[in-house]
């Protein structure tokens, strides 16, 4: 089987996203679960261009699986995303400096486009994780979003499996806790992404 992880780069308001370091990570963790697992990882600049421009690529590679990470520094647990919305912010710059024209993504399309990953069994898998997981509704309106809706369009039904996480802000570098904060540490992501990636494998292998 073949996996493809997605993850960004920084992006205005946010100078560090440890979604590229987990990516890279995942991408070369040796354990059993991934034994004959080709693993890939791509980390994009955090632009609209750049996942229209690259995103076909990445596909044409026929991976079973997409597994995607963006950062949601506001949140304080993982978000399993169900659905991309046709929305996009006229409003929030990418990287690069460009605001699109209009609020949405395509003209005359669906409000949302639904993933088909065992969504309630990803909440499931991590349960017991230092890092709380749960459902979302909503992937916002920026790159995130924007790049789940492109990948779900290249999976009309559920082949390659596709499925993004939002993930909260994290130190790469383990400091003293502060008193009343509970931000998850790197390798505890890391273990609760691991622990989403073996449930996607063994739903794709049905």
């Amino acid at each position: 089987m073949r996996v493809l992880l997605i993850g960004f780069n920084p992006f205005p308001g946010a100078p560090l996203n440890p979604s590229a370091a987990l990516v890279e990570a995942m991408a070369h963790r040796r354990r059993p679960a991934f034994a004959n697992i080709e693993r890939l990882s791509h980390v994009f600049r955090t632009e609209y261009a750049q996942v229209d421009k690259l995103l076909p690529g990445l596909f044409a590679l026929h991976p079973d699986i997409v597994l995607m990470f963006g950062l949601a520094g506001r949140r304080r647990q993982l978000s399993i995303e169900t659905r991309a919305r046709n929305a996009v912010s006229v409003l929030r710059p990418d990287a690069g400096g460009h605001r699109p024209q209009r609020g949405f993504i395509q003209s005359g399309g669906a409000v949302a486009l639904r993933g088909a990953a065992p969504f309630t069994r990803l909440v499931g898998a991590v349960r017991g994780c230092a890092v709380p997981a749960g459902l979302s509704r909503d992937a916002g309106r920026y790159l995130c979003n924007y790049a789940y809706w492109r990948a779900l369009e290249r999976a009309p039904h559920g082949r390659p499996l596709v499925q993004f996480v939002h993930i909260p802000l994290v130190s790469l570098h383990p400091r003293p806790r502060r008193r009343g904060r509970r931000s998850p540490s790197f390798s505890a992501l890391m273990t609760a992404a691991e622990r989403l990636l073996i449930a996607l494998l063994t739903a794709s292998r049905r």
